[in-house]
């Protein structure tokens, strides 16, 4: 039985508020990888070895956020090497209506949930097998409470066979080049900056708004 790896990070925040530092979206990144995601780590692997001969102090995972301009070159010109999928599920957060912002993990749950919805059809073929792999969001008992969301979202979506890992980024190289495509679409939807995104512009299968239609905004 064939069995689809989901990679997923998110990009922006809980903060329900325009305060400094508030996102306007929040933005829900899956990538999948028709023939597998070996060929892919083991390229950023690689790359890692190769910043490390040239003298770059490279002290963590993969993180566009915090990666040097010459470090995000190098890794979207390894990912632009490789067949993946990127969808992405952005909400404008100020449109959510209270209830779905109501806790952290229910808005995490509802991202996931219609993400889910409007990617698997044309993602998860008949008779395979789906394993999420997620960045892992919060600590301790907050963790938890996320995990069970996604748990969830994934259990109400489909009725393949499915597990969910929830990983923190460091330790997988498919969650850091989701992190690289989040960062890429955030950029274009917060900053107006498409310049990140048309490097994966080809590879994007859904890239779904969800409040699109909403006039109401609630703070």
């Amino acid at each position: 039985m064939a069995r689809v790896h989901l990679f997923a990070d998110e990009a922006g925040n809980f903060d329900f508020s325009r305060k400094a530092g508030a996102s306007r979206f929040y933005i829900l990144t899956t990538v999948a990888f028709p023939e597998g995601h070996d060929a892919l780590a083991t390229s950023l692997r690689a790359l890692r070895f190769e910043l490390a001969w040239d003298g770059v102090d490279l002290r963590r995972e993969f993180h566009a956020t915090d990666d040097t301009v010459a470090v995000r070159e190098r890794v979207f010109e390894v990912l632009a090497a490789h067949d993946f999928r990127v969808d992405a599920t952005i909400l404008e957060k100020p449109k959510a209506r209270p209830a779905i912002r109501s806790s952290e993990e229910r808005f995490y749950r509802t991202a996931w949930a219609y993400h889910l919805q409007y990617v698997l059809p044309g993602l998860l073929p008949q008779d395979a097998e789906l394993h999420v792999i997620a960045a892992s969001v919060g600590t301790g008992s907050k963790r938890r409470e996320f995990l069970r969301g996604l748990e969830r979202a994934v259990r109400e979506s489909t009725g393949a066979p499915a597990r969910v890992a929830f990983w923190p980024a460091a330790t997988e190289l498919g969650l850091q080049a989701a992190d690289y495509c989040a960062w890429a679409i955030q950029r274009r939807w917060e900053r107006g900056d498409d310049r990140p995104y048309r490097l994966i512009r080809d590879r994007i299968a859904v890239e779904q708004e969800l409040f699109r239609r909403g006039r109401r905004r609630f703070y």
